[in-house]
């Protein structure tokens, strides 16, 4: 019987003709394709064309295209650098944030690939370490560091959606909030939303850079969970 996961089945069958190619061509193919085109781009067929080869070739290697998926995110979250750790928790993290934010906004795809799950392969383990060994001398239980990184990946996915979505309308995220603060202070004005108001009064009015808000955001979440 199979194992479940691919990373626990051999790289191919050990019967049967000599491999043409390897998991890492699959992978490379289906990331070119869903760079260039979306995820679902990145189908058995188009693979198998890209490769030269026919589709049923495929199942030799990957059981489904779900499996085909996983290897494509595991090989865009290679691409993650790891910097040499300062010694202060917060600012490694805000770094380890901000590659997964970069590889991210390389790949858009990755926000679909891993919107219900994130496919546990080898490079998304070695982000895991990473971050755990990051947090090893804070004095929190561990369940509360495991949250803290899955709520972190979370925040970072959340930030790049909205970055990629304002992106393809055209617009920079200060573009977009100057226009939202346009509309919410012709609507506070209105005087029907006190409370609107109030909180318009104190909202700081000139827009904070990408970069700016992602960090505020980020460390506010991480020392709200870890602090």
């Amino acid at each position: 019987m199979a194992a479940d996961s691919i990373w626990l089945r051999p790289e191919r069958a050990s019967r049967g003709p000599a491999p043409g190619y390897d998991r890492d061509a699959l992978a490379a193919a289906g990331v070119a394709l869903a760079d260039a085109r979306g995820l679902a781009a990145a189908t058995m067929r188009a693979v198998a064309d890209a490769l030269g080869a026919g589709p049923a070739s495929l199942y030799r290697y990957i059981a489904t295209r779900e499996e085909l998926v996983e290897l494509m995110v595991d090989r865009a979250h290679a691409e993650i650098r790891y910097p040499e750790r300062t010694g202060t928790w917060l600012d490694d993290l805000l770094a380890l944030a901000r590659e997964s934010r970069r590889v991210t906004l390389a790949h858009p795809w990755l926000l679909d690939a891993t919107a219900t799950r994130t496919p546990m392969g080898p490079s998304t383990v070695a982000f895991l370490e990473h971050a755990l060994g990051t947090l090893a001398d804070l004095d929190v239980p561990t369940r509360d560091k495991l949250e803290a990184i899955a709520v972190l990946s979370a925040v970072v996915s959340a930030l790049a959606r909205a970055e990629v979505a304002q992106s393809l309308d055209g617009r920079t995220i200060p573009e977009w909030q100057q226009a939202q603060a346009a509309y919410l202070a012709h609507i506070a004005a209105e005087g029907r939303h006190p409370h609107l108001a109030a909180a318009f009064t104190h909202q700081p009015q000139i827009p904070e850079s990408v970069d700016a808000l992602f960090t505020r955001i980020v460390t506010g979440v991480l020392t709200g969970l870890l602090r």
